[in-house]
């Protein structure tokens, strides 16, 4: 097995997520696969996905996210999961929670999967349903959460935040809590797939977002919950802000990313493990994307190919992609990303960037931060500008 120190430049792949299918039976306004109801021919094969499933687990001891469309929605799903745990890979399931009851609750469990992600796009029925397309979508979600919970298998809220949901955060918080699940996830919405044509509309200002992840912040200490905010690289500037001001002002300032209530401690490889603190986008450096036609995308959001899998094996495309290369080199980035001193930890998001400029080297278009640089600057040319 490769060590992270023989990799190139040190990249070490923890995260891997993988679109099996866009098949789906839901028909989410801002779903990045356009979801159809078919298995698409161009698929991989079982045989294909299981000799992917060997090549990365012999490069990596990753974890592995299964998604869709709708993962489920293929049969030898558990046949992919229950080879990738054989093969010492730690699997989780992203679904819209609809298709899981208590068989399928049980067969999950069996297949060793540690954790499944359930879709909740908004606090009630009329909010979630109306986002997701479908009625009753809402009601099957959470039943599905209970049936993965009465089998022991640990659970996640996601919630793609935009406009049409963003008031109902708070009661987001309180209704995970109240289901007793392990984590929150916060997605902030991303202009890609279907949700570039709701994106203009949808997604919330850069002031709203700042607004929503300081809230987000504060949640994280005292909701009892693993609260983590995905697609919002900016978090982790602000999470280093709150905790400089707490420290300037002489108050405690509390462990990052709390264990949920009577949650044992986590150990590489457990549920909780799934929720480390890292930084901003990890895409081409900690994470990718392997879609259904076995394209490798730095992000599931960023539809650019470093390489296919049906041609190159996964080290190959990790260790030589040139676009992979490009992103890990935070030189390239422009605009207001490439001279903030929280780069480091932030990066802002590359998909978002690419969505709204076709360039993923521009500036977040959803972060209001002035780097300091700039503010410097903007002093001194202002100070010049001074009559004598």
């Amino acid at each position: 097995m490769i060590s992270q120190s023989s990799q190139p430049g040190g990249y070490r792949p923890r995260l891997v997520f993988w679109e099996l299918t866009t098949g789906c039976n839901l028909r989410c306004i801002h779903c990045r696969a356009s979801a159809t109801d078919l298995m698409s021919p161009e698929d991989l094969s079982t045989r294909e996905c299981l000799r992917i499933v060997d090549e990365i687990a012999a490069y990596a001891p990753l974890i592995l996210v299964l998604s869709g469309g709708e993962p489920l929605w293929r049969r030898d799903v558990f046949d992919i999961a229950r080879h990738a745990v054989q093969r010492g890979l730690r699997v989780a399931l992203a679904t819209n929670g609809t298709l899981v009851d208590e068989a399928m609750a049980e067969r999950i469990k069996d297949a060793g999967i540690v954790r499944v992600s359930v879709s909740l796009d908004g606090a009630d029925r009329a909010t979630h349903d109306a986002f997701r397309g479908h009625d009753g979508a809402f009601d099957a979600a959470i039943r599905g959460i209970r049936c993965l919970q009465q089998v022991g298998i640990s659970t996640q809220i996601n919630t793609t935040v935009s406009k049409h949901n963003s008031h109902q955060l708070p009661e987001m918080v309180e209704l995970a809590k109240s289901l007793k699940v392990d984590a929150f996830h916060l997605f902030l919405l991303v202009p890609v797939g279907c949700g570039l044509t709701i994106a203009e509309d949808q997604s919330v200002s850069a002031a709203d977002a700042e607004r929503i992840l300081n809230w987000f912040y504060e949640r994280s200490l005292d909701s009892g919950m693993e609260l983590k905010a995905t697609c919002a690289p900016q978090y982790y500037r602000i999470v280093r802000q709150r905790r400089a001001e707490a420290r300037r002002a002489g108050e405690p300032v509390p462990d990052l990313m709390p264990r949920p209530h009577g949650h044992p401690g986590g150990h590489p490889g457990s549920a909780t493990d799934l929720n480390q603190m890292t930084r901003g986008c990890l895409a081409a450096s900690g994470v990718c994307f392997i879609s259904h036609k076995g394209s490798v995308q730095p992000c599931g959001y960023l539809p650019l190919e470093a390489g296919n899998l049906r041609r190159q094996s996964f080290s190959d495309v990790w260790e030589n992609s040139s676009l992979f290369a490009d992103m890990r080199n935070l030189d390239t980035l422009e605009g207001k990303c490439g001279c903030c001193e929280f780069k480091q930890v932030c990066m802002g998001c590359r998909a978002r960037a690419f969505g709204v400029s076709g360039d993923y080297h521009q500036e977040e278009p959803f972060c209001l931060y002035e780097p300091r640089g700039m503010r410097q600057e903007g002093a001194w040319q202002a100070q010049q500008s001074r009559p004598a």
